[in-house]
C-alpha cells in the first residue's frame, strides 16, 4: 500500500511498534495505555459501531483506488450451484441443472474481462463477486481464464466460508456489516448480472432494483440469468397488475440464458424499455 503524507507529523505505525517495547510494569499492561487505534478489544465495544461502519467503508475504496479499480461488473448468484463436473454433488435435481449457469457466469466474466483488457487496460468493467463458491467462483474463475484480475467481497459467516481461490488476492475484501459490503458492490458498478440463488442473491437483486427504481441509484444494465428460473420462482406480470409496482418497473431489467447474449444486451442497453416487447429476453 502506497502511503500519501501531507504533513510533518510521525506516523502512526512507528508509535505503535514503540509501545511494544515499553518496560512491562502494570501501567503498561493495563487495557487503558493502549494506543485507541491499537486495541481491538476497544475497537469492537457497541459505542465504536459507527468507526467500525466507516473502517468498512474506507478500506475497500482506498484500496480498489489505489487497485485502479474505475468500475466494475457486478455478479449475484447463488453459492450451492456446482460447477457442471461436479454436477453429480448437487443436493438437488434442480441444482444439478444449474450447473449451466456456472458455466454461463464463468464464460460471461471471462468475455467482459478480455474486452476490459482491450479498451481500458483492466480498470473499467473489472469483475466483482462475493467472493465465495458456487456462481461467486464461476465469476472469479472466467477473469482468471481471460488473464485478468477480480474482486471478491467476502463475509464472516456463522459457518466457515473461505473466499475462492480464483479471487485476485489484493482485491479481496471481508466484511462484518451486509449494507457496507452491499454499498461497495454497487457504489462502481457499471452492469448488475443476476444468477439463480437463493436469500442472499434474492436480497441483493430487489435491494438493488429498489435503488434504481426510486432514482437513488443511475439506471444501468440490469440483466437476470435464467428465464425459466426467474420466470418460475417470481411472477413479475402479477406484480404489475396487482399495481404494487409500475409496468414501466418490469424495464428496469431484461433476462438471458448466455453469455453471449448478456454481452449483446449490455453493448445495447441505450433504449431498452423504450418499446417493450422488443426487449431483448422477454
Amino acid at each position: 500500500m502506497t502511503e500519501h503524507r501531507n504533513h510533518p507529523f510521525r506516523r502512526s505505525g512507528q508509535d505503535r511498534e514503540a509501545v511494544s517495547h515499553v518496560p512491562d510494569t502494570p501501567q503498561t499492561r493495563a487495557p487503558a495505555y493502549r494506543l485507541g487505534f491499537a486495541d481491538e478489544e476497544f475497537l469492537c465495544r457497541d459505542e465504536l459501531r459507527p468507526v467500525r461502519l466507516q473502517l468498512e467503508l474506507l478500506k475497500p475504496e482506498m484500496l480498489l483506488d489505489e487497485e485502479g479499480v474505475d468500475s466494475t461488473i457486478v455478479l449475484f448468484g447463488g453459492a450451492r450451484i456446482p460447477e457442471p463436473a461436479k454436477k453429480d454433488t448437487a443436493r438437488t435435481e434442480t441444482l444439478a441443472e444449474l450447473t449451466e449457469f456456472y458455466a454461463e457466469a464463468r464464460e460471461f466474466a471471462r468475455l467482459m474481462t478480455l474486452k476490459s483488457i482491450k479498451d481500458s487496460g483492466g480498470r473499467e468493467n473489472v469483475i466483482v463477486t462475493g467472493g465465495g463458491p458456487g456462481v461467486m467462483e464461476a465469476g472469479n474463475r472466467g477473469a482468471i481464464d481471460a488473464g485478468g484480475r477480480s474482486v471478491g467481497l467476502n463475509i464472516v459467516l456463522p459457518f466457515e466460508q473461505a473466499p475462492n481461490e480464483y479471487v485476485t488476492p489484493e482485491l479481496c475484501f471481508n466484511f462484518h456489516y451486509f449494507a457496507i459490503r452491499k454499498m461497495h458492490f454497487l457504489m462502481r458498478a457499471a452492469a448488475i448480472t443476476v444468477f439463480p440463488g437463493g436469500f442472499g442473491t434474492l436480497d441483493e437483486m430487489f435491494e438493488t432494483l429498489t435503488l434504481i427504481q426510486t432514482g437513488r441509484m443511475e439506471k444501468v444494465p440490469f440483466l437476470l440469468f435464467g428465464k425459466d428460473f426467474w420466470t418460475k420462482i417470481i411472477n413479475w406480470e402479477a406484480l404489475s397488475d396487482a399495481g404494487t409496482i409500475s409496468a414501466e418497473d418490469l424495464d428496469l431489467f431484461v433476462m438471458v440464458d448466455t453469455a453471449a447474449e448478456a454481452m449483446d444486451a449490455i453493448a445495447n442497453w441505450e433504449g431498452v424499455g423504450e418499446k417493450r416487447g422488443e426487449v431483448p429476453g422477454r
